[in-house]
C-alpha cells in the first residue's frame, strides 16, 4: 500500500508540474529491483508488477513523444503568428496592435506576391518537363530537364521567402548515389533542389501533387509509389539498383521516416533503401521555428492549405548540412544497422532527438509483434530464464483446466 501511495504521488507531482522525466532504463531494470527480494524471486505474479505499466501508461498521457512528433512545434515564447501558441494571443496592446500590421503585411503584401511566384514556379514545372519529356533520351535533354527543374524550384523558394544556408558542400551527393535526409514538408524537396537536382523516389499524391509527380516524371526517372502495396515496394527497390548502377543518373532523394516529422526528432528510418548497396549521402535538414512552421500535418491540411499557411508566415529558414558519405559496412554490419547509424549521424548534426519509433505511428497502430515482444519481456522477468522446468503461467494452466 505504501508503495501504491508512493507512486500515486509521485504522478500527481508530474501532473501538476506538467514535466515528465523519464527514466533511462529497460523494463527489466525497472521490474528487476522489487523481483530482487525471495518472495518476489519469480513464478507467480505480484502487485507491484502492474506499478511499472501504471507508470509509463500515465507518462504516456501526460508527454507521449511520438504522437507529439506529429503536431506543430510549441514554441517557448510567441513570434507573433498566432498558430504558434495559443496561449500568446494577447500580451499587451502594444503587441497586439504589432500583430495587426503584422497580419496586413503578411496577407495583403507578402501572400499575393508568394501566390504570383508561386504559381509561376509550378507552372513552369508542368509545361517545362512536359515538353521536354517529349524529347529522346540524350545528353541535351538531361540538360534541359535539369534547367527547368532548377529554376522552377528556386522560383519556388522565392514565394516561400526562403532562407538557406548550405554547410559543407564538399560532401553534396553525387550522380549514382542515394541522398537521405529527414522529413518535415514538401517543401524539403524545393530547399534541398536549390542547390542541385535530385531523381525524387516518394508516394504518389492526388490532386495538385499529383499534377506536379505526373509532369515531372515524363522529363526525369522519378519513382513513385503507393504506399499500401507491397509488391510495389519490391518494384521500387529494384528501380533504385537500377538507377544507383546508372553513374551518370542523377542522385536519389529519398526520405527514409516515410512521413513529416515535426522539426523536433528524427524516427525510424525503413531499411529499404539501405539494402540497394549504394553509398548513401546523408543530409540534416532544420528549420528555424520562431519564423514560420513548416511541419506539414498531412492528417489534418492538403498540400494547398498547408502551401498558404507557409506562405503567411514570416519567412522559411533553414539550415542544410550536407554529412560525409557513408556505406554498409562489411563486419556484419546489416542494413536497419545501416540505417539507424545513418539517422542518428543526422540526428547529431541538426540537433534533433534520435527517436527509435516507426513515423508509420502517424496513421496506424502498433504492431501485434511489439506488444508480444513486450509480453515474452515481461514473462521472462517473472518466471525466470527459460529452461526446460519452467512453471506453467495462468494462460497454460487455464487452458489445461
Amino acid at each position: 500500500m505504501c508503495e501504491l501511495l508512493l507512486i500515486l504521488v509521485t504522478l500527481c507531482g508530474w501532473l501538476f508540474a506538467g514535466i515528465i522525466e523519464r527514466a533511462v532504463g529497460s523494463m527489466e531494470e525497472d521490474m528487476g529491483r522489487p523481483r530482487s527480494s525471495p518472495s518476489l524471486a519469480g513464478g507467480d505474479f505480484a502487485l507491484s508488477d502492474a506499478f511499472y505499466f501504471y507508470k509509463k501508461g500515465l507518462e504516456s498521457i501526460v508527454d507521449d513523444e511520438v504522437t507529439q512528433r506529429f503536431s506543430s512545434e510549441e514554441l517557448a515564447s510567441w513570434n507573433l503568428l498566432t498558430r504558434t501558441n495559443q496561449n500568446f494571443h494577447y500580451i499587451s496592446l502594444r503587441l497586439t496592435i504589432i500583430w495587426g500590421l503584422g497580419v496586413f503585411v503578411r496577407y495583403c503584401i507578402l501572400l499575393p506576391l508568394r501566390v504570383t511566384l508561386a504559381v509561376i514556379g509550378i507552372s513552369w514545372l508542368v509545361i517545362g518537363t512536359t515538353l521536354v519529356g517529349f524529347l529522346s533520351d540524350s545528353s541535351v535533354k538531361n540538360w534541359l530537364s535539369e534547367l527547368v527543374h532548377l529554376t522552377c524550384y528556386r522560383i519556388c523558394a522565392r514565394a516561400l521567402s526562403a532562407t538557406i544556408r548550405y554547410h559543407n558542400r564538399e560532401n553534396k551527393p553525387r550522380k549514382g548515389g542515394i541522398c537521405v535526409a529527414n522529413h518535415t514538408a514538401p517543401i524539403d524537396v524545393v530547399i534541398l533542389a536549390n542547390d542541385g537536382c535530385y531523381a525524387m523516389v516518394g508516394q504518389v499524391h492526388g490532386g495538385l501533387m499529383g499534377v506536379i509527380q505526373r509532369s515531372m516524371v515524363r522529363s526525369c526517372p522519378h519513382v513513385w509509389f503507393e504506399r499500401s502495396e507491397m509488391k510495389d515496394r519490391h518494384t521500387v527497390t529494384s528501380r533504385l539498383r537500377a538507377h544507383v548502377a546508372a553513374k551518370t543518373k542523377l542522385p536519389i532523394l529519398i526520405f527514409p521516416e516515410g512521413t513529416c516529422i515535426n522539426n523536433t526528432s528524427v524516427m525510424m528510418f525503413k531499411k529499404g533503401s539501405f539494402e540497394v548497396g549504394a553509398t548513401i549521402s546523408p543530409v540534416a535538414i532544420k528549420y528555424d521555428p520562431r519564423f514560420g512552421d513548416a511541419f506539414w500535418n498531412s492528417s489534418k491540411y492538403n498540400i494547398v492549405s498547408y502551401l498558404l499557411r507557409t506562405m503567411t508566415s514570416w519567412a522559411v529558414v533553414v539550415n542544410v548540412w550536407y554529412l560525409p558519405p557513408m556505406s554498409l559496412q562489411q563486419d556484419g554490419e546489416d542494413a536497419a544497422q545501416f540505417a539507424n547509424k545513418v539517422k542518428s549521424a543526422i540526428a547529431r548534426q541538426g540537433g534533433l532527438l534520435d527517436l527509435a519509433w516507426d513515423g508509420g505511428l502517424k496513421r496506424g497502430k502498433v504492431k501485434d509483434t511489439l506488444r508480444e515482444e513486450q509480453q515474452r519481456m515481461y514473462s521472462s522477468i517473472v518466471l525466470g530464464p527459460i529452461g526446460t522446468d519452467v512453471p506453467q503461467t495462468c494462460g497454460e494452466k487455464a487452458s489445461e483446466q
